[in-house]
């Protein structure tokens, strides 16, 4: 059978899907004849397969999977779906052959959140040529780090369809909080349609799983409560807009199904403790498109870690999880003899779900999705604007607002004619400023100009949900600012898109149509991210860390992976100590594909 560069079957699309899955789906086996895997078959949830040591052998090849009823082609690592968990010591060097046996696919494996020489990376055109088929590729780097991270193909679509595991590497010294038992905690999301074909039909049609449109029933209502002129206003911006305040995510459950651990929802994965316990869950969203939202009804959490670096502890009932974050959060069981880990997506389409027992075959309630949200002009850094005086569509904007900083004046706009930005003749800097390439641009659909870091923000659908939602601003790493100097300039990027022809870039420009962005080796520079869509970016640098700024300024957070939602301008410090050329992008993989990418080149 012929495979796609993903390394998959072609795949006839489909709109049928499970919401839950099967009681066990896994890997199949055989003649596409599916086989539970030996722990399902007695009762018990599969465990992830884990490799610990420094001397590793992985093996990239093909395997059936089946979680919605219908054996599917998936990459896997070693024959596992999701890839082993990788166990690891700080300080230690590890080694990793790493072959390709697909057939006819290049593949890679980059390691997501760790320090290491460019060429270990593993981005495929930039740090290395990618593996071969046939090949093997042997990765060999010092761990300068620990905590919770995880790794994934960097190779087309081989990440949606498989290729992702965790990565734990043990500090050197004790951790600041103690534990008596740990699980890692793996979200992602799978979808039965061949990758290739699922990003083709985004870009014919980017609304396709966009089921909750507004209705007369809604208009009625709307006017009830807001009064007619505001309910037609409203209804009149977003029609000038072409765009729907139900467009929550581009991909959901009507077409994924919603793995914890690589199982189904009524797989039940199920992660044991014992009364009196207090325990470590190592939260990764490993999946290409979906936000969860995850909470664990009857217990409180508290967040201890952020993309693997220690915070100062926070208890919440509730955190949202961008695509490719990790958080590690110690809960304490106790009064009941099994509780749900519930992890709803952002557009409340579906779950994943697992459960914390004292042994396995207990099964808690699984409480319902919320309600689903709608976007407001707020949320999409419109709120208080004339609309009138706006021009969507055209990429270029001329109303007027003042940004939360104040605008930017004298800044390094990386490459940018500063003269011929929109809003350059206001020179009191009281328009938010756009690039000029994002004038008259057809990749380019809106620009937010009411923007505001909005780091204490919990999210749309998070807000006054009588739950303490985690925020960034609650969020303060453990450490004072480990560079210590001010940055020396700053380079300002907007995160720009066209949702009904699924275009995705910075600043209006593809990745294949702009030069890298050069950073000098040692320098200490200050990034600016204007998101101008209504859609959120996870943003990742790789090969250094991006250390979040507080709204004034200060450093705040370490992080390797920075949400940056609709309406938003967050700003972060970034030290260049890593020689190399380095992907720089947004971790929602469609997005990524279609051409919110940079190269970053550091160099002497």
């Amino acid at each position: 059978m012929s495979t796609d560069s993903s390394g998959r079957p072609p795949a006839v699309p489909s709109r049928r899907r499970f919401v839950t899955g099967l009681a066990a789906g896994g890997l199949a086996a055989g003649m596409g004849i599916w086989r539970l895997p030996a722990l399902a078959a007695t009762g018990q949830t599969p465990t992830l397969q884990t490799l610990s040591g420094t001397d590793f052998d992985l093996s990239i090849g093909g395997s059936m999977v089946n979680f919605t009823g219908s054996a599917r082609p998936a990459v896997t690592v070693n024959g596992s779906l999701p890839s082993p968990l990788l166990r690891w010591r700080e300080g230690d060097t590890v080694t990793l052959r790493v072959a390709n046996r697909l057939r006819d696919a290049y593949s890679s494996i980059h390691w997501h959140g760790l320090l290491l020489p460019a060429n270990m990376d593993g981005v495929p055109g930039m740090s290395f040529d990618g593996i071969a088929p046939g090949e093997t590729y042997t990765y060999r780097f010092h761990l300068q780090q620990a905590g919770t991270y995880w790794y994934h193909s960097h190779s087309m679509f081989q990440e949606q369809a498989g290729l992702y595991g965790p990565i734990i590497i043990e500090p050197r010294a004790p951790a600041p909080y103690h534990y008596d038992r740990e699980h890692v905690v793996l979200l992602s999301d799978w979808t039965d349609m061949d990758p290739i074909a699922l990003f083709r039909r985004m870009k014919k049609d980017s609304s396709f799983d966009n089921y909750y449109q507004r209705t007369v029933g809604d208009f009625a209502r709307d006017i009830r409560e807001d009064g007619l002129s505001a309910t037609l206003q409203d209804r009149k911006m977003w029609g000038q807009m072409r765009m729907t305040p139900s467009d929550i995510s581009d991909i959901n459950g009507h077409t994924y199904t919603f793995l914890m651990n690589g199982t189904a929802p009524s797989g039940n994965w199920t992660g044991l403790f014992k009364p009196g316990e207090k325990v470590l869950l190592r939260f990764i969203n490993g999946s290409a498109m979906t936000y969860f939202d995850v909470r664990i009804p009857g217990l409180k959490m508290t967040v201890v870690a952020a993309d693997g670096q220690y915070i100062h502890p926070v208890s919440v009932d509730e955190f949202r999880i961008a695509v490719a974050e990790t958080f590690d959060v110690l809960v304490e069981p106790a009064g009941a003899d099994a509780f749900v880990i519930f992890a709803q997506d952002m557009g409340r389409t579906g779950y994943a779900r697992g459960t914390l027992a004292v042994h396995q075959g207990l099964q808690p309630p699984v409480p319902p999705l919320d309600p689903r949200p709608l976007l407001t002009m707020d949320d999409m850094g419109h709120g208080g604007m004339d609309h009138g005086s706006m021009s969507h569509g055209s990429g270029n904007a001329s109303a007027s607002a003042s940004p939360a900083d104040g605008g930017h004046a004298g800044m390094d706009h990386s490459g940018h004619d500063m003269t011929t930005m929109t809003g350059m003749d206001h020179p009191d800097g009281g328009m938010q400023q756009h690039p000029a390439s994002e004038s008259g641009n057809p990749l380019v659909d809106m620009q937010a100009m009411s923007l505001a870091p909005r780091l204490d923000d919990p999210g749309i659908g998070l807000r006054d949900n009588g739950r303490k939602v985690l925020t960034y601003a609650a969020m303060k790493s453990l450490f004072d600012d480990p560079d210590g100097r001010e940055p020396g300039r700053e380079v300002e990027l907007h995160l720009t898109g066209h949702m009904e022809k699924f275009a995705w870039s910075f600043d209006g420009l593809k990745f294949t149509d702009v030069e890298p962005l050069r950073l000098n080796y040692g320098e200490r520079l200050r990034i600016v991210l204007v998101n101008d869509t209504m859609m959120g970016h996870p943003i990742h640098l790789h090969g250094m860390w991006s250390d979040l700024e507080d709204e004034n300024g200060d450093f705040h957070l370490r992080k390797h992976t920075i949400d940056i939602p609709p309406g938003t301008k967050r700003s972060y410090r970034v030290r260049a100590d890593a020689l190399g050329r380095w992907a720089y992008h947004c971790h929602l993989l469609y997005h990524m594909e279609a051409g919110m990418m940079r190269e970053v080149r550091v160099e002497e």
